[in-house]
């Protein structure tokens, strides 16, 4: 577990985000209940989940008082755009899930699955709601279900925060194991 201070301080110091904006969506997201509150004298306890909502936050480029629900809608972008509500559990996974996992591996994973990481970019696009996450063999794309796939969603330009695998797996391992 982790602090608030601790992850926003490992996002800007490993991942270079702005520190007051860092700041300022870390507040939005506790006020809105999507990351925790602590208590007097004691502070909030984050897990790797909450690291991934406050990156994606400090990712978007929307107003503040829009950030927890363009995060929340971030969370639940689908894979390539489907339908996926009658599918098994473990094909039905959203953006949300895929970076909880990835970052589960970053914190606690082996360091084969911390190089896979690493070897990764993440991006989130302002311009319209999609996640792309590039690996090294593949593009995973997660955009609102009915979208097209691998098609810009608008006539203007694509605006996106890329975030190196790199830095995302130091930013985790600083936040929550203090390296």
């Amino acid at each position: 577990m982790s602090t608030t201070k601790k992850v926003v301080d490992a996002l800007v110091t490993h991942a270079g985000f702005d520190p007051p904006r860092c700041r300022a969506v870390a507040r939005k997201l506790t006020d809105a209940g999507i990351l925790p509150m602590g208590a007097p004298g004691k502070a909030p306890e984050l897990e790797v989940w909450h690291f991934v909502d406050l990156l994606i936050g400090v990712s978007l480029d929307v107003p503040l008082r829009a950030v927890p629900e363009t995060v929340s809608a971030y969370r639940k972008l689908a894979p390539g755009g489907a339908d996926l509500s009658g599918a098994p559990e473990h094909l039905n996974r959203s953006a949300g899930d895929f970076l909880d996992i990835t970052a589960e591996m970053a914190a606690n994973g082996t360091p084969d699955a911390q190089r896979d990481v690493s070897a990764s970019m993440i991006e989130v696009v302002s311009t319209w709601p999609e996640i792309v996450i590039r690996e090294a063999c593949a593009t995973l794309r997660f955009q609102p279900v009915g979208t097209l796939p691998d098609h810009w969603q608008e006539t203007k330009q694509r605006r996106a925060v890329t975030i190196n695998g790199g830095a995302f797996v130091r930013a985790i391992r600083a936040a929550f194991k203090g390296e």
